[in-house]
């Protein structure tokens, strides 16, 4: 899984009016909660976390968020709220990770090569585009990477084929199927 470093301050002032201010100030009000967390008011640099988020491209990822005078937490990000006119950062929503503890992630599945069935006539017809498993934040891939190649007319691939990396288990039913190639 992807890891990447935010830094935050701790804030003071809530409502409507600070967060007001603090967005003309060029930073994005935020908040860190978890099972085991009081929820704690935070402030990020807009301009860095904007530029994290675009390295993340709607991924899974475990966030090291750096808070002065508090320390470091390994978090996830839980929600994002953006202006729908200025596509802006308005609000930022963390979930505290606990590393040892095991969650459920739902993971993509690219698809890579040209079916040989799809050469003699046939159609590739895609059913998954994600998969869902349970693991350890660090143990779970960024994807699972599939080559349709050898597929011919009628063949498929199901979840249970698809290469599950230790560490982490598959939720989703092993029967189903991801991709097929039809005549």
């Amino acid at each position: 899984m992807i890891q990447i470093d935010v830094t935050a301050q701790l804030r003071d002032k809530f409502g409507k009016g600070a967060a007001r201010t603090l967005r003309r100030d060029g930073l994005t009000p935020a908040v860190l909660y978890g099972p085991k967390t009081e929820p704690v008011a935070l402030t990020l640099n807009t301009h860095s976390f904007t530029k994290s988020l675009f390295s993340l491209q709607r991924r899974n990822a475990v966030v090291n968020l750096a808070i002065e005078g508090d320390g470091q937490k390994n978090v996830m990000i839980k929600d994002i709220q953006v202006d729908p006119v200025t596509n802006s950062l308005e609000h930022a929503d963390f979930y505290e990770l606990d590393l040892d503890h095991e969650y459920t992630y739902p993971v993509p599945v690219t698809y890579t090569g040209k079916a040989k069935g799809v050469d003699t006539g046939g159609d590739m017809e895609i059913f998954r585009h994600s998969v869902n498993l349970k693991g350890k934040p660090l143990d779970i891939p960024d994807s699972i990477e599939v080559n349709v190649t050898p597929l011919q007319i009628d063949d498929k691939i199901t979840v249970g084929e698809l290469a599950i990396p230790a560490g982490a288990t598959l939720v989703d039913s092993p029967a189903a199927v991801c991709v097929t190639v039809t005549g």
